[in-house]
């Protein structure tokens, strides 16, 4: 139901931090129509060429300044992820992706206040890392 709201075309890179290649990133909207705060976020998952990335290798930010695993995300709610603002988020991986052709597939899920379940949305794409 969701799926179209994930992993905005264009944005997986990998990550450069001090001249070194430390991971890769993406963006991606929320999977509801209104905001919600970071502690809200139920998972995150992240597979590429079909090996998923540790949880504890995952890290999202609102703002491209404050980063949290997503285990410390379980606990900020002063942070909004604001309907219509991507969601930024990292995978820490030496070296990153491979220049060339990947396999990337994003899972998000959100929680709200009156719907028992979260919302779900995933999106696999094929990526080009130059």
């Amino acid at each position: 139901m969701f799926d179209n709201n994930v992993f905005i075309d264009g944005t997986c890179k990998n990550t450069v931090q001090d001249g070194k290649i430390t991971g890769y990133e993406m963006q991606t909207n929320i999977t509801y129509y209104r905001s919600i705060p970071v502690s809200m976020i139920e998972y995150i998952k992240v597979m590429a060429d079909g090996q998923e990335a540790p949880a504890e290798d995952i890290r999202i930010s609102v703002d491209q300044t404050d980063w949290f695993s997503l285990k410390e995300a379980e606990t900020v709610t002063t942070y909004k992820w604001e309907y219509g603002e991507p969601l930024y988020i990292r995978v820490l991986k030496e070296g990153g992706l491979s220049a060339g052709k990947h396999n990337v597939k994003l899972t998000v899920a959100t929680r709200t206040a009156y719907i028992p379940v979260p919302l779900e949305g995933i999106r696999e794409r094929e990526v080009v890392i130059a």
